[in-house]
């Protein structure tokens, strides 16, 4: 009868053909392994695992951040998987089994942003290189209910923003830069904040010798005196128009008068002769008071310049 076998070995024969039948009659499922990508994808070679170009800069900014340092936070987009590790890096590994599958950093913790002196987000650069620069990648820190990876875009070529979302930072003081800094670096603040409340430096000078305060406490990486030279210098400014010389002679006076005004404020005398102006200062009585004078002159004139 079609379709019954015997136990003789012709019959245990007959047993395998039917197995063998009834297998390809039917849909086989398959079990799809847990896969691999990345660092971890055994058929990458060594060669090709992530090189990063330089070492993260050490742990600043709140304390209270400092706990999420050694965990890592995933995103997967389409065929992507974002790994976001605090106070380290970022990465982005394709999910794919093609063999040139691309696994790379897009930035190394170097800085932090700081808007209206407040941490807001921190930046990832120095990553891998992407045509004439490198990768990098801005982390926002925003109120959330759990430590999540949220969101990941490339507002430009090669530049990330990632949003990160931790109860951390919830509270409205938790990203305040000033109380962060040591004693000496807020009585720094708290001096130029005065200069700028009496008028004896300007907005620029205030917003670089605030500058200067964070790069010391490893908040913001050091612009270096090249770019520093090149931001201060000037070009000659012409006038195409007597009308534009007018006008820019008209507002030099009024900035004279006030520059007049805070010197007079602060007891300062006034001395104008035809061929320059200058500050002058009674005479010294002792050489005590001479180098009191002295002293106090430097320290006028050192808050009063921009270039300083």
């Amino acid at each position: 009868m079609e379709g019954s076998c015997d136990y003789s070995m012709e019959g245990w024969l007959c047993v395998l053909l039917l197995l063998v039948h009834n297998a390809a009659a039917t849909k086989m499922k398959i079990v799809e392994e847990p896969n691999s990508f990345g660092l971890n994808n055994p058929f990458l070679s060594h060669t090709n695992k992530l090189q990063p170009r330089t070492s993260p800069s050490p742990r600043s900014g709140p304390s209270h951040l400092f706990r999420l340092a050694g965990k890592c936070f995933n995103f997967i987009e389409s065929t992507y998987k974002y790994e976001f590790c605090p106070f380290h890096n970022v990465t982005q590994h394709e999910q794919t089994y093609r063999w040139n599958a691309y696994s790379g950093i897009l930035g190394i913790w170097q800085e932090w942003e700081i808007e209206n002196n407040t941490f807001t987000g921190m930046w990832m650069r120095e990553g891998d290189t992407c045509g004439a620069k490198n990768r990098q990648t801005k982390v926002l820190l925003v109120c959330g209910s759990s430590n999540k990876l949220a969101s990941v875009s490339e507002p430009s070529t090669c530049v990330y923003s990632m949003t990160f979302k931790t109860p951390l930072v919830c509270h409205p003081h938790s990203l305040l830069v000033y109380p962060t800094l040591n004693a000496e670096l807020r009585r720094r603040w708290d001096e130029i904040e005065q200069s700028l409340y009496d008028e004896l430096i300007t907005e620029q000078g205030y917003r670089k010798q605030l500058r200067k305060i964070f790069e010391e406490a490893n908040y913001l990486k050091s612009t270096g005196s090249k770019s520093e030279d090149k931001e201060n210098q000037t070009e000659p400014k012409t006038f195409e128009t007597l009308e534009q010389c007018s006008v820019a002679h008209n507002e030099l006076s009024k900035e004279i008068k006030r520059l007049k005004s805070i010197l007079e404020k602060n007891g300062i005398s006034y001395l104008k002769n035809e061929s320059n102006m200058a500050i002058q200062h009674p005479a010294p009585s002792s050489p005590n008071a001479a180098r009191e004078e002295e002293r106090f002159h430097l320290r006028g004139d050192t808050g009063a310049r921009d270039d300083q």
